[in-house]
């Protein structure tokens, strides 16, 4: 009988939950505007504000954004209604879509496309 080490386990683990984000982020990525990349995270949202922010010693970027899915494995729940992000480094925006270009996937199919079921009444 070979037995896993936790390490081997864990690596598993972390493996799973990496190919399990890049699914979801395919799955995601039709539905958003942009693509908002900092130094410490990839996020995808319909709305967002850059500001430069000078300041003597440390000049900083704020991005505040609305109807984001940021790419963070750890949390359970990876959509946000709002979020605010302060970063001494480079920050990059992405258009993904033009302005007035609907997504063209509807919630059933993101949810066929990420494995899951909208319907309560499921059980199978």
């Amino acid at each position: 009988m070979i037995r896993m080490s936790h390490l081997d386990e864990l690596d598993e683990h972390e493996a799973d939950l990496e190919l399990r984000i890049k699914k979801e982020y395919a799955a995601v990525f039709g539905l958003f505007r942009y693509c908002v990349l900092t130094q410490d995270a990839t996020y995808l949202c319909n709305k967002y504000d850059l500001e430069f922010v000078p300041r003597e010693h440390y000049p900083f970027f704020r991005v505040v954004m609305e109807d984001v899915w940021v790419w963070d494995k750890n949390r359970p729940s990876r959509m946000l209604p709002r979020t605010e992000v302060f970063t001494t480094a480079d920050v990059t925006v992405e258009e993904l879509r033009g302005e007035g270009d609907e997504p063209s996937l509807t919630p059933e199919a993101l949810a066929e496309r990420i494995g899951e079921s909208l319907s309560a009444d499921d059980d199978s």
